[in-house]
């Protein structure tokens, strides 16, 4: 009879263990990682906060103002030429972390890709490249050598700043950003564009109803 009990008991213990095996490993299959690609214009919003969409877009669509307006031609009738822009300090004046480099590349891609204008490198870009000149006048061949003294001076200088106002109410929030630009004759000073762009999300639960 304890024989009987004893083989009872080890086939319970058996089954136990197997029991929580398994649901070890249900739980691990369960729970592991998936990683789709999806195509990188895809606006994809996970958390609500500033992404690459919102750069792309915003920096596309104030551009597209800029270049929109009479500074251009005014500066085409002067001098017969294509602006020679620079985009400078964007400051990040929000209460979230913004990649403000990437936002800076995707503006002068904006500048770029509209072929009314030229763009020059930034001041942390042109010293690396001073640095290669130099280097190719100790060790390049003479007749691949480039000269100093020969870079584009810049006409204007694009600066501004990213801020955002937040509201929330349970678990609800209202994220507001505003890209505010200025594009600035080098030479004299004047600001000869002020350009603005806004993006409102609504984050929470369920879908937004004014």
């Amino acid at each position: 009879m304890c024989k009987i009990l004893a083989a009872k008991t080890t086939i319970y213990k058996y089954t136990i263990y197997a029991v929580l095996i398994g649901i070890i490993a249900f739980s691990g299959c369960s729970s592991s990682k998936q990683v789709t690609r999806v195509d990188a214009d895809t606006t994809i919003d996970l958390s609500g906060r500033w992404n690459d969409t919102d750069s792309r877009m915003v920096a596309e669509g104030i551009i597209g103002d800029c270049l929109n307006h009479p500074w251009i031609n005014d500066h085409g009738i002067n001098t017969g030429g294509k602006p020679v822009v620079i985009v400078g300090g964007i400051r990040n004046k929000s209460m979230e972390h913004i990649p403000v480099a990437t936002f800076i590349t995707d503006i002068e891609r904006a500048f770029i890709n509209s072929g009314k204008v030229r763009t020059v490198a930034s001041s942390s870009e042109r010293s690396e490249i001073r640095e290669e000149r130099a280097d190719q006048g100790e060790f390049a061949a003479l007749e691949t050598v480039k000269q100093m003294g020969r870079e584009q001076g810049a006409d204007y200088m694009m600066t501004g700043e990213i801020n955002t106002i937040e509201d929330r109410e349970g678990g609800k929030q209202v994220v507001f950003y505003q890209t505010d630009l200025t594009l600035t004759n080098i030479e004299t000073n004047e600001k000869v564009w002020i350009g603005q762009k806004e993006i409102k999300k609504f984050i929470g639960r369920g879908k937004f109803k004014p």
